[in-house]
């Protein structure tokens, strides 16, 4: 069963939304953007989210110690990064307890990332968070085994994407908000039903 993973949820309500619809992550935007929270609220969503799916952490252009810290904060025992540089800063991270989502962005690339020994590879367009499809049919510059397709997916479009990539999982943001920032539950009704139905 394709794996999904909601990202940005900002509040009680998508958050329980997601856990209904059975998604098997939920990820809680710890950087700069519309759908921050603060450590502190990602502590009080990841408090409603059962044994069994995944509450994540994501993370840009911060810190190693302070992603340590404010997973600590939250609650999290996994983490989504978008700008690790090397096997190392993977090797921190799993040193002090977490689960690595590595998270790239493909620009046109033409080959698969370098393995930084990350537990996930997390394939995204671009611009992180924009929303933005990009080429999935190009197999050549995509991973093979476990990884998540991100980058413009919604109701509409995941179940070609899914076909074309041969992605085991999948990560929608703004393909399930009405506005940035702001989750459209009928939107996440529609992709829960899009993907499982693949």
């Amino acid at each position: 069963m394709t794996f999904i993973k909601m990202c940005g949820l900002r509040d009680e309500a998508t958050v329980d939304l997601a856990v209904e619809l059975g998604v098997d992550a939920i990820g809680l935007v710890l950087a700069e953007s519309p759908r921050k929270v603060t450590a502190e609220q990602a502590a009080q969503l990841r408090a409603r989210v059962p044994e069994g799916t995944l509450a994540v952490g994501v993370y840009v252009k911060i810190p190693l110690d302070e992603i340590v810290a404010t997973a600590r904060t939250a609650g999290l025992d996994h983490v989504q990064v978008h700008d690790l540089r090397s096997p190392a800063d993977v090797k921190f991270l799993h040193d002090v307890g977490l689960t690595v989502v590595r998270a790239v962005n493909t620009g046109g690339a033409t080959e698969p990332p370098e393995d930084f020994g990350a537990d996930l590879l997390l394939v995204d367009g671009t611009v992180a968070g924009a929303g933005v499809t990009w080429d999935w049919r190009n197999r050549s510059a995509l991973p093979s085994g476990r990884w998540i397709l991100a980058g413009g997916l919604h109701p509409g479009n995941v179940t070609e994407a899914l076909a074309a990539s041969g992605a085991w999982g999948v990560d929608v943001s703004s393909g399930i908000e009405s506005s940035r920032g702001v989750k459209d539950p009928e939107a996440m009704r529609a992709f829960a039903a899009a993907v499982r139905g693949a």
